[in-house]
């Protein structure tokens, strides 16, 4: 591959169709330390992936879910 006058690369078609980027997909570009990495921007997060990990809870869940039921 080779870049244009215009800073574009083409993606060969095998690759295309491998990881199912069809025209008017969006990706994003992430700068590495030996070059870049090219990916499929995701559609949406899963909303239990958007919420992983933002409570850190000292206490078992089954334990924090007695207490707020009442038991």
């Amino acid at each position: 591959m080779r870049i244009s006058k215009r800073g574009q690369i083409t993606i060969p078609k095998l690759l295309r169709d491998q990881y199912g980027m069809d025209c008017g997909v969006e990706i994003v570009v992430t700068p590495l330390r030996n070059g870049i990495l090219i990916q499929k921007r995701a559609m949406d997060q899963h909303p239990v992936d958007r919420v992983f990990g933002l409570l850190c809870m000292q206490e078992n869940t089954d334990e924090y879910v007695e207490e707020i039921r009442g038991r």
